[in-house]
């Protein structure tokens, strides 16, 4: 199969107000170029709409005729993110017809996962039929609902695209590839078939939250108030007897699944550090359960622009910490990169997800496509 350029945008459950937009060349295998990326922020009036979205979903609960403010929220981003594609795409030098497939992830607003007297419920707000008729190429969406219905957990999806740069970066086994994202979660490859990943548990968005209900940011800048608190060691040891943390894969969480309640009490000093503790120790709690433990990890997403977190890391996960570019790859553009990879994947009909990422009985492609 020939290379092909494709776009990828990602809009995480941090709410950080930005859309990732992403391009790359690829088979669907392997990555042959990076192509540009950059952050299109949302226009204030679209990043209220999405944290009043976020309320409401949450009420909702999958119960019930979904919330109106779905639509228009859909709608809003649907928009948005075409426009941020358009603008990437011709700021390159290319027209749209260079383009073989966007994915569009979309955003999410409630993910559930699976119990063993339920299929899990997710769900990602994003109009794919509406971003092709406005870009006119094929558009994959909608990755998780098909894999959830199969009985997977719908996440985490990151793994074939890591997997992808682990192989060209030479460094399965005892390396394996972190995302900090609203939350965590870790991908390991044994350089054969052995392909595995799972959310370890919380990541930035607990610690945003917090920051933003103590009136002091959207989010712990160089994880100055985490490093300026000291740890509730007798909290944290309690969070860590969460049943979640010591589950077999696979698994997943929602955004809010771990919250900004655990810190509950504490002064805002030393409830961010003792966030930013459970955070590094579930995800050590986590490499625990691999086959191999690793080593070292590659972290991307926005959490490794935390100094304090790259250092609870190296302290409580007892595992060297790298940030992505040190592997010369984009670690800010890493998720958008692999929705731009999993729309090739999904029109060549490769699985998106296997038995041992998402928990799916036999691999699957996964996403709607419009076209």
């Amino acid at each position: 199969m020939e290379p092909a350029w494709s776009v990828g945008l990602m809009t995480g459950t941090v709410l950080d107000g930005n859309i990732d937009v992403a391009m790359i060349r690829s088979d669907g295998e392997t990555v042959t170029d990076f192509g540009p990326y950059r952050l299109a922020p949302y226009p204030d009036w679209i990043r209220a709409l999405l944290a009043e979205t976020l309320d409401q979903a949450r009420d909702w609960a999958f119960e019930g005729p979904e919330p109106d403010i779905f639509a228009v929220a859909e709608l809003a981003i649907t928009r948005a993110q075409s426009t941020a594609v358009r603008a990437l795409v011709e700021d390159a030098g290319m027209s749209m017809s260079d383009i073989a497939a966007v994915g569009f992830h979309g955003q999410t607003v409630l993910h559930r996962a699976p119990q063993a007297e339920r299929l899990g419920q997710t769900r990602q707000l994003g109009d794919g039929a509406l971003m092709h008729q406005l870009l006119g190429v094929p558009v994959v969406y909608d990755f998780r609902s098909a894999d959830m219905a199969a009985g997977g957990q719908g996440a985490p999806l990151s793994a074939a695209y890591h997997r992808a740069l682990l192989a060209r970066a030479g460094a399965p086994g005892k390396t394996a590839v972190l995302n900090l994202g609203g939350v965590a979660n870790v991908t390991w490859w044994d350089g054969s078939e052995g392909l595995l990943a799972f959310d370890t548990g919380p990541a930035n968005a607990p610690i945003n939250d917090w920051m933003k209900s103590h009136g002091l940011g959207e989010m712990d800048i160089g994880g100055a108030t985490a490093r300026s608190g000291r740890v509730d060691e007798v909290r944290l040891t309690k969070l860590l007897e969460h049943p979640y943390l010591s589950a077999p894969a696979p698994k997943s969480l929602d955004r809010f699944d771990f919250s900004a309640a655990m810190a509950d009490g504490l002064s805002p000093a030393d409830g961010a550090a003792t966030l930013t503790a459970f955070t590094a120790a579930a995800v050590g709690r986590g490499l625990d359960l691999l086959p191999m433990r690793p080593t070292r990890l590659v972290v991307c997403g926005g959490g490794r622009h935390n100094p304090a977190i790259m250092e609870a890391l190296e302290q409580r996960a007892a595992v060297q910490a790298v940030p992505a570019e040190e592997f010369g790859w984009r670690g800010d553009a890493i998720e958008a990169e692999c929705f731009a990879f999993l729309a090739l994947r999904r029109l060549r009909d490769l699985p998106t997800s296997f038995p041992g990422t998402t928990g799916t009985r036999a691999p699957l492609s996964g996403g709607r496509v419009a076209r």
